[in-house]
């Protein structure tokens, strides 16, 4: 129970990486706020978690004995943001974690040329400021109790390029920078701020996550054949599992890694590592 008694906000929590991590919130005794778009997105050329599967989320971690407090919301939209923060004050007294997990994968697939402006524009709005709005909004309460935990859901390639994915690996880049600059800003006050870098995550049916089947889409190749390509490129020669990326997380927003801010912490099974 290395989070009993810390609330955490938790965005892109209806499927995948972010509903593997609100579980293993809940587990770890974590009171939440869950927060997802709950629709599609236009300009987004696959569909986004739905109100249901975020529903599916909240009772899978009341199960687990959290209170949980389910949002709808997006991280395009500030006031949302304030919202989730006010409302986790108001219920929970406080919030001591930040788990920044919304994101998209496409439009992408392109060369930098053929980029249009409209999709360049989507993907740095949700996958980096994204992140800066909902840290806006929650890093006040943290500065006033003097504590908390931000992590920020990069990826591999917030550190190294992949072709045709310009305006995301640009994004995850400038997550990275985000998470340097703002741990320094906030270490007097007792705050830190921490990136995750997934790499590959397999497409857990039980999670209904699918990132890897979309990018696999934007490449023009078959799913399996993706996967493959990607477990061997990797040194450990299988994909990463959403619930690794979530059991770093807990990590993080626990008190084991008190000392830690401003880090990049790959969960790659070695890929950036060559």
């Amino acid at each position: 129970m290395r989070l009993a008694g810390k609330t955490a906000l938790i965005t892109g929590t209806a499927r995948g990486i972010g509903r593997a991590t609100a579980i293993a919130f809940a587990q770890e005794g974590a009171d939440l706020v869950l927060l997802d778009v709950g629709a599609d997105v236009p300009g987004c050329p696959y569909p986004l978690g739905t109100t249901s599967q975020l529903k599916a989320t909240a009772d899978e971690c009341r199960a687990a004995g959290a209170s949980v407090l389910e949002v709808v919301g997006d991280v395009r939209v500030g006031d949302d943001l304030r919202a989730a923060a006010d409302d986790a004050v108001e219920r929970f007294g406080g919030i001591d974690v930040l788990v920044n997990n919304a994101g998209i994968a496409a439009p992408s697939g392109k060369p930098v040329h053929e980029i249009a402006e409209d999709e360049w524009s989507l993907m740095l709005d949700i996958d980096l400021s994204g992140s800066w709005r909902a840290m806006r909004a929650v890093l006040p309460a943290m500065v006033a109790q003097r504590s908390g935990s931000v992590i920020n859901v990069s990826s591999t390639a917030g550190m190294v390029g992949y072709r045709y994915f310009a305006a995301y690996v640009a994004a995850k880049h400038g997550l990275i920078g985000l998470t340097r600059a703002a741990a320094l800003d906030y270490a007097p006050h007792g705050v830190r701020v921490n990136a995750l870098c997934p790499g590959s995550v397999r497409d857990e049916p039980a999670l209904e996550g699918r990132m890897l089947a979309e990018i696999a889409r934007c490449l023009e190749v078959p799913t399996a054949d993706h996967e493959r390509t990607f477990s061997a490129d990797q040194p450990m020669n299988r994909l990463v599992e959403a619930t690794d990326v979530a059991s770093a997380a807990v990590w993080l927003a626990s008190d084991d890694s008190r000392q830690v801010t401003g880090s990049v912490v790959p969960v790659d099974g070695g890929f950036t590592a060559r």
